[in-house]
């Protein structure tokens, strides 16, 4: 069962309409509507304040404010994870950054409540804010760790006496812009109140992290706090945490004793969510004239807001990746008056890999030698900075079997010299690498008398096939069926996990449930070995067998369900888990990634400047597949946020007010069906014993990683145009383009 392409077991649900997202649950009743009303200046100081238009207006049951808003928990750094802290809201007059939470209108309808949030008027005493990144970048200073708890810097060897004595050179300056998430369904809560209790219909990525943030904030048990996200519309790190929505639906759901929901829109969600910092990297790397490095140095500076910091482990990018003897990596911070960065998929990697891989591509062009050859030449056999092995490392052949598929041998090896008609056309690409992360997550499998089996973890599906590939696992771990397996799954009260991001999902989750069904059959295999109405009696345990609905040992089977109605006539449970990785000796003594190779074909129309993307090929190696068909969904949407970070994905700050002035998927684009032609992702054969005891690792991130660099390369190798400053955008490549002839 495991390894096969079975399509998603919660697909009729969804395609039926009857997967309800956050948004969409009516077990409460009818509730009231909550509408956001946010700060029009970026920073500065409530004066005044009136509501009294909007509380006399139709349907109105409560304008809060920081006049009235109840006491909550504030941020305790104590707590090591930003998302399990508490998230206060409408706590003072203090604005921090355009858009920041001044209100919440609740009403009978959301109509209602939008209406009479445009009749508050607020008054303010504006300050001066920093929100232009390139003027206060000398601001920039050290934190003292970045994102996932890894060394802000790193040294290996002297970088500069290896850099001096290279023969060829690259120093560049990469930048790359504000990205947002921009799942398709918007953040949203409902909140009902049950006597001391609060039932938390959320949009999360991470329940355990939910339940404990509100629970923080409004200074509760959180045992008080149930916590239900069965199906979630996306989160690509914008869900890992809670956000304002949540906090105030909480808060007035208490004072209202009565249901509220709340609903960020599409232009709320670019203010108020967080989004990937912007970032200046400078990549410096010294080669000998055969392509082998000698030193390569990774220093880079982005964005964070004073109050909540964020450190975007951007340079760690570099640290396993290519063979070097003297290396150099940094992370330095500018505070500016705009929302907190957070993580956006594949935090570090995206942005350092855009940077990085178009540097090794200037190598390859310098040295006049093919980028997949000069690659090759600087493969590590240790980790180049811990000094360890690789549990699992393929690169090598992702690289011969991408170039093979993709016919690299045709690329054009003089840029800007194929052209069919008016178009410019070219070859690019670039190498993924995506640290595999472990986190503590435990399921709990309950074999029923009938022989079914219902596994419980709070786990969560944002749309990734969780439910599908626990169903496979816990199939394959009793023998059964899938149509015999129900999987629940986003409740607070099922065993904790740390649910859906960093590509730890599916790996955590699945060894877990692979651990409930061994203790299961453990227990199941001893009490029918002493049984005398067992027809396994006194059988070796050893060799048994869980297929079909039956457990086999030799010559000899009973059904399964007959053994659990035997001895459990209520059922029996079991539980597994999975630690932190800090704590499993394989990941002190390994280095342990997943791995791509991109290529991509573009066009570029000489006289306009536009760029076609013509086809996109990936190989990875990812270790063993839980499922083909969902991993290949996996890395083919990586791919193609790829190219939206090449091309089109921009975030553009008003300097006057912190604004984002393109809040709206109209203007702050994504790629589209038509943007996409031909894209196809290949994952070889693989299993990682060092990962886990499924040989399983995360593949959720590694499609984004790289690229966009090899789309940006293929423009490069179309038209002899390098573009540092992304995305590539026609003003910024049509100077450069050469002539056409006449």
């Amino acid at each position: 069962m495991i390894g096969q392409a079975i399509q998603r077991v919660d697909g009729p649900l969804k395609v039926a309409g009857r997967a309800a997202y956050a948004y969409e649950h009516w077990e409460a009743g009818q509730p009231l509507y909550g509408f956001i009303v946010g700060a029009t200046i970026g920073k500065g100081r409530i004066i005044g304040i009136d509501t009294e238009d909007a509380e006399g207006a139709p349907g109105v049951r409560m304008v809060m404010t920081h006049l009235n808003a109840p006491e909550q928990g504030i941020r305790d750094e104590s707590i090591p994870f930003e998302y399990w802290r508490a998230q206060p809201v409408l706590t003072g007059p203090d604005v921090h950054y355009y858009g920041e939470p001044v209100a919440l209108v609740v009403a009978e309808t959301f109509e209602q409540a939008r209406a009479a949030a445009e009749l508050i008027e607020v008054e303010y005493a504006g300050g001066r804010g920093r929100f232009a990144f390139a003027e206060h970048e000398g601001e920039a200073y050290v934190p003292k760790t970045v994102n996932a708890g890894l060394p802000t810097d790193t040294s290996v060897g002297d970088f500069d006496a290896g850099f001096a004595g290279a023969a060829v050179k690259i120093d560049q300056l990469y930048t790359t812009p504000y990205e947002f998430s921009m799942p398709i369904e918007p953040n949203a809560c409902l909140v009902a109140p049950r006597d001391e209790d609060l039932i938390v219909y959320v949009s999360s990525q991470i329940v355990d992290a939910a339940q404990a943030s509100i629970a923080n904030t409004l200074r509760i048990d959180p045992a008080r706090i149930h916590v239900f996200s069965p199906f979630v519309g996306g989160g690509f790190g914008s869900k890992l945490g809670i956000h304002s929505e949540t906090i105030l639906a909480a808060l007035a759901a208490r004072e209202l004793d009565h249901p509220v929901k709340v609903a960020m829109t599409r232009q709320q969600i670019f203010q108020l969510i967080g989004m990937r910092s912007t970032s200046s990297q400078r990549v410096r790397l010294g080669a000998e004239r055969d392509g082998r490095l000698a030193a390569i140095a990774h220093d880079v500076t982005m964005h964070t807001n004073p109050d909540v910091e964020y450190a975007e482990q951007t340079a760690a990018t570099s640290r396993s990746l290519y063979a070097a003897p003297h290396r150099l990596t940094s992370h330095r911070l500018t505070p500016l008056d705009l929302p907190r960065g957070t993580d956006v998929r594949a935090p570090g990697e995206e942005p350092g890999l855009l940077a990085v891989e178009s540097a090794m591509d200037e190598l390859a062009d310098t040295l006049g030698m093919d980028p997949v050859e000069l690659r090759i030449r600087n493969e590590p056999t240790l980790d180049p900075e811990r000094g360890v092995p690789y549990s699992d490392r393929h690169l090598v052949e992702c690289l011969r079997e991408g170039a093979s598929r993709f016919g690299w041998e045709q690329r054009p090896t003089t840029p800007a010299s194929r052209r069919e008609g008016r178009w410019l056309v070219g070859y690019g690409m670039a190498v993924a690498i995506r640290v595999h992360l472990q986190g503590p997550a435990a399921a709990r499998v309950r074999l029923e008398a009938d022989g079914t089996a219902v596994v419980q973890t709070d786990m969560t599906d944002i749309g990734t096939g969780t439910y599908t590939i626990l169903t496979q696992v816990s199939a394959a771990g009793l023998g059964l069926s899938a149509d015999r397996v129900r999987i629940e799954l986003g409740r607070s009260d099922n065993p904790t996990s740390w649910g859906s991001g960093g590509s730890w999902g599916a790996a955590n989750s699945s060894t877990a449930v692979h651990r409930a069904c061994a203790a299961l059959r453990e227990k199941l295999l001893a009490e029918a070995h002493d049984d005398a109405r067992s027809a396994l009696r006194g059988l070796d345990p050893a060799d048994a067998v869980f297929s079909d609905g039956d457990v086999r040992i030799g010559g000899a089977s009973e059904p399964l369900s007959e053994l659990v109605a035997r001895h459990h006539p209520d059922g029996v449970a079991a539980e597994g888990e999975t630690r932190f990785m800090g704590d499993e000796p394989n990941y002190t003594n390994y280095s342990i990634h997943t791995y791509g190779a991109h290529f991509a074909e573009v066009g570029v129309d000489a006289d306009t400047a536009e760029i076609r993307l013509r086809r996109m090929l990936g190989v990875f190696s990812v270790g063993r597949l839980l499922n083909p068909r969902t991993a290949r969904s996996q890395l083919i949407g990586g791919m193609i946020w790829g190219v939206g970070a090449a091309l089109e994905e921009e975030a553009v700050v008003d300097p006057r007010s912190g604004a984002f002035v393109n809040r709206d998927l109209a203007q702050y684009l994504v790629p589209v069906n038509a943007d996409i032609p031909d894209v196809e992702a290949v994952v070889l054969d693989g299993y990682d014993d060092k990962a886990n005891v499924l040989g399983a690792k995360g593949i959720g991130e590694l499609g984004i990683c790289g690229s966009g660099a090899a789309v940006a390369n293929a423009v490069f190798n179309a038209t002899g145009v390098r573009v540092r400053d992304f995305p590539i955008t026609l003003e910024k490549l049509l100077p450069g383009l050469p002539a056409m002839d006449t």
